[in-house]
């Protein structure tokens, strides 16, 4: 074997080991969900079930209201999803085809916010949504991630790649600005609102220090919150940890699985020209 072979086996032999390594706790998860509690306190732990117990999922939504959580976390990041389409579609277009002044610099200053830690933001959030009677309520779940610095950046550099042929066509045929966003830009900008859209979903539904804060009712808790409350001050059963955390990845794997083609379109678009 030359030089060139053995390289891309080394190269190969590593990027299996990787995926090893980020499969194995998914892995891990889910087949120890399907454990009884004696074999998921074994040491050294057991990577295969000895058989398929249920019997955890069905203690599971007995102890927490599991379904409620994943409703809440589901109408919390669809409409955190579809907020930041809406806005970061509407800030990109006037970004790119509306001109006016200092277009740039507002631009720049949009995505600063990107460097802005999260955690900077919480308190005065918290305040806000306090004073306006929100707290334990869907709005004070949703409308403080409605907008995205990302999301304008992510779709502001879609748009740029469109052909301005188009725009300029649009105007003569007397096209109009939410016309042509809706009929023309949109529709060709399919991957990077797929790709936006699940990552957006995703952060939404892994959210867990802010619905912490705003949340204190089971009527409006969310999966990530439901989860820790399966984990008790005496004794901590994985098995039945597990098995919540395995209902709580399926939708998201399942997401991530209709959705992957359309991402990497979205995430590799322009990367390549030709």
């Amino acid at each position: 074997m030359n030089g060139r072979t053995i390289g891309r086996i080394a190269l190969y032999a590593v990027i299996a080991a990787a995926a090893l390594a980020v499969l194995y706790p998914l892995a891990y998860t889910a087949l120890a969900s399907f454990m009884t509690p004696d074999e998921s306190a074994q040491y050294p732990p057991k990577m295969f079930p000895s058989h398929l117990y249920f019997g955890s999922f069905r203690e599971v939504l007995e102890l927490v209201p599991l379904q409620t959580f994943l409703m809440n976390s589901f109408i919390v990041s669809i409409a955190i999803m579809v907020g930041q389409a809406i806005t970061a579609a509407m800030a990109a277009y006037a970004f790119v085809y509306v001109p006016f002044r200092g277009r740039a610099f507002w631009f720049a200053l949009f995505v600063s916010t990107m460097m802005i830690p999260w955690e900077v933001t919480v308190i005065p959030n918290y305040l806000t949504v306090k004073s306006w009677g929100w707290l334990d309520s869907y709005q004070g779940l949703i409308v403080p991630f409605i907008a995205s610095g990302f999301s304008v950046f992510l779709l502001r550099q879609f748009f740029l790649q469109l052909p301005r042929e188009l725009f300029e066509a649009a105007r003569i045929d007397g096209c109009g600005h939410v016309r042509h966003l809706a009929r023309i830009v949109l529709p060709l900008s399919r991957p990077a609102l797929a790709s936006l859209g699940v990552y957006a979903f995703l952060n939404a539904w892994n959210m867990y220090l802010w619905p912490l804060l705003v949340t204190n009712s089971d009527a409006k808790r969310t999966v990530q919150i439901g989860i820790s409350m399966l984990q008790f001050q005496e004794v901590t059963v994985w098995n039945l940890v597990l098995a919540g955390v395995t209902l709580v990845l399926l939708p998201s794997l399942l997401l991530l699985a209709l959705g992957l083609k359309q991402l990497v379109r979205g995430l590799t678009a322009g990367a390549v020209k030709g």
